[in-house]
């Protein structure tokens, strides 16, 4: 989209909706979850949810005991709002205003997880920004998961175009520095009662030698 300005678009969201008025709240994000128990993920592991602005995904993590919690938005509304709802608990978690594409990680992460925010990079630019971070910041045995919406999903979100993704074309996009682990579909049913497809996938880095 020419002359879009992703920082703009996403404030002006999180300033006039609520979390349950956006398509993509979830009170427990069942499948997310999922996967940290799949990989039986250590509680000492450090974590980022990117996109995770004003997402309970980063609520569940605390009540599991997670203590190296990262949590990176582009929109510093989104951000505030999470920190105000958890209270004191927001001290236990470290909070990164930022375009995920322009993103200078300061550590290496176990575990990545994105729901949702992959897909709104349309531009080959910002898809391979994003994936070279993320190729470059995960520990050599950590683990990604990444959320989009399918090819049977929304062709837009919150007014914008996305880009879909098959199990295929996820793993083609991701693998330079990623082999895929699985993938699976979900039924997201927002609060507006409407369905929304998602593929959901799994990756561990590729080994410095096969890169």
């Amino acid at each position: 989209m020419k002359n879009f300005n992703r920082h703009h678009h996403w404030e002006n969201i999180y300033r006039t909706k609520q979390p349950s008025e956006v398509g993509w709240f979830q009170s427990i994000p069942t499948t997310s979850l999922g996967f940290l128990k799949e990989f039986n993920v250590p509680v000492t592991a450090k974590i980022i949810d990117v996109g995770g602005g004003d997402s309970l995904f980063v609520d569940h993590l605390l009540n599991l005991g997670y203590k190296d919690i990262t949590v990176l938005d582009i929109s510093e509304t989104a951000i505030e709002k999470t920190k105000k709802r958890l209270g004191d608990d927001a001290n236990r978690v470290k909070w990164i205003v930022s375009d995920v594409t322009t993103f200078h990680p300061t550590e290496q992460y176990d575990f990545w997880h994105d729901r949702a925010t992959f897909h709104f990079l349309t531009q080959e630019v910002d898809i391979e920004s994003y994936i070279k971070t993320v190729g470059l910041n995960l520990h050599s045995n950590g683990i990604l998961v990444i959320g989009t919406f399918s090819e049977q999903g929304p062709e837009k979100c919150s007014g914008i175009p996305i880009q879909q993704y098959s199990e295929k074309s996820m793993a083609e996009r991701l693998k330079a520095f990623f082999i895929k682990i699985k993938c699976i579909t979900v039924d997201h049913m927002t609060p507006f009662e409407t369905v929304q497809h998602f593929i959901f996938c799994s990756f561990r880095k590729l080994k410095a030698s096969q890169s």
